[in-house]
């Protein structure tokens, strides 16, 4: 069969990665892709289709006979681009467009998370500028004061359109970029103001049909820019997977409270959810609660999923699509530990440069147990160029979470060009966590 995947992310060249090891599979394309799923081998090859052209994406599967999509990114799912291809009977893999608005619109992600009576932080919804600073200054009187709040545009703003507060001033500044400077677009035509959860956070995955829900080992990413969780908030620095933190009981807990309802009550709202249902946790001192969903494999969260991956990803991306991934074995999972490490370019998520030549991808691609995956690449002539501020995600598998982090910084250290850097410390909470509850039992 062939197979489109949509987008140009580490997350569409791990996906196109492991799709075309399945022997069911003669030929992938990735629209647009980028440098590494250009170089990926004879079975993988780009199409110059935009991932938010639907009428293209739709031609393209039509006229190929495509025999399964694979939508990658948010905006064309935000878009419609599934109903689209279901509209013209080909098989798709993700959620409609009335079931996206579980990422493309954080207040109907709240809404339903109360509805549903899925843990999650208190909220209020404003529409006007004045109205939420008014808030702010009501509950946060004075100038200066703490306020543990998280402002957020209500639209997809690639990961950036939320903002942790910790005074008052944080929080009006936060108002003030969403609602009246508008950096986030229309994402900002409603924001959320939200209390500021403490803990831990952790990724779950599942793929669900809409009644049926495998749960993916649970991964940890690193959002903030910079070593110890500092900095502004980015698309992911980096992830590693499993994660220590979610225990089976846990994962049992999350399951029960968090995913199932959620899945019922899409289902009840008459917006059943197919595809990937990404929950982000804060792990409270009260317990997981939603911080946000997701309706696509995270990226980088995907890349140290797919490495551990044994199973055909086909068979269990197609059952999802034909409503019977009860009737197929659960996916099977390398016992070793994986970890992804984020390079970018420098300024990142600010404005950063682009076109500049990457050296030592052989190198890197030489150390056991890596795959560097391409996220913002390029190819011109022979020579691989930057062309986004996540450039690559360098990931490694290893007997231990320390193992695989020393093979996938080795690789890393290969890797080059001007101002490229990474954090340092991805994984290091698992090395943590794991020290602790040593020195505990």
């Amino acid at each position: 069969m062939k197979v489109l995947i949509v987008g140009n992310g580490g997350r569409e060249h791990a996906l196109a990665w492991k799709i075309a090891q399945s022997s069911r599979v003669d030929q992938v394309f990735v629209a647009p892709g980028n440098a590494g799923t250009a170089l990926e081998g004879a079975k993988v090859s780009n199409v110059t289709i935009s991932a938010t052209d639907i009428a293209g994406l739709v031609k393209f599967a039509s006229t190929e006979k495509i025999g399964l999509t694979v939508i990658g990114p948010e905006a064309p799912l935000a878009l419609g681009v599934v109903d689209a291809f279901q509209d013209m009977k080909l098989k798709v893999f993700g959620p409609t467009q009335a079931a996206a608005q579980l990422e493309s619109s954080k207040v109907f992600c709240k809404n339903l998370l109360r509805q549903a009576d899925v843990p999650t932080g208190d909220y209020q919804v404003f529409r006007e500028a004045d109205d939420a600073m008014r808030f702010i200054k009501a509950r946060f009187p004075n100038e200066g004061d703490r306020a543990p709040v998280v402002v957020k545009a209500d639209g997809l703003a690639s990961g950036k359109g939320v903002v942790v507060c910790k005074t008052r001033e944080d929080a009006l500044e936060a108002v003030e970029r969403i609602a009246r400077r508008r950096e986030f677009g229309t994402a900002g035509n409603q924001m959320i103001i939200e209390e500021r959860l403490e803990g831990q956070e952790a990724s779950v995955l599942a793929i669900t049909d809409g009644r049926t829900i495998v749960p993916l080992p649970a991964c940890q990413d690193h959002k903030p820019a910079f070593d110890g969780d500092r900095g502004p908030n980015t698309g992911g620095m980096g992830a590693y997977c499993p994660t220590p933190i979610v225990d089976d009981s846990m994962m049992a807990w999350i399951e029960e409270h968090i995913l199932v309802p959620t899945v019922h009550a899409m289902k009840r709202n008459r917006k059943p959810f197919s595809g990937v249902l990404y929950a982000g946790l804060m792990l409270t001192q009260s317990g997981p609660k939603v911080l946000e969903y997701n309706c696509r494999f995270g990226d980088p969260e995907c890349q140290p999923l797919i490495m551990r991956l044994k199973s055909d990803l086909v068979d269990l991306l197609e059952a999802t699509v034909d409503g019977r991934l009860d009737q197929i074995d659960p996916p099977v999972w390398d016992e070793r530990p994986s970890l992804c490490v984020v390079v970018a370019s420098q300024g990142y998520p600010g404005d950063y440069t682009k076109n500049q030549i990457v050296t030592g991808l052989d190198a890197a691609a030489q150390i056991e147990d890596v795959k560097v995956f391409h996220a913002g690449t390029k190819l011109s002539g022979d020579q691989v160029l930057t062309d986004g501020g996540r450039v690559l995600g360098v990931t490694a598998i290893g007997s231990s979470v320390s193992a695989a982090k020393l093979q996938a910084y080795t690789a890393v250290q290969k890797v080059r060009w001007p101002g490229s850097w990474c954090r340092k410390d991805i994984s290091d909470k698992a090395l943590q966590y794991v020290e602790k509850k040593q020195k505990e039992g």
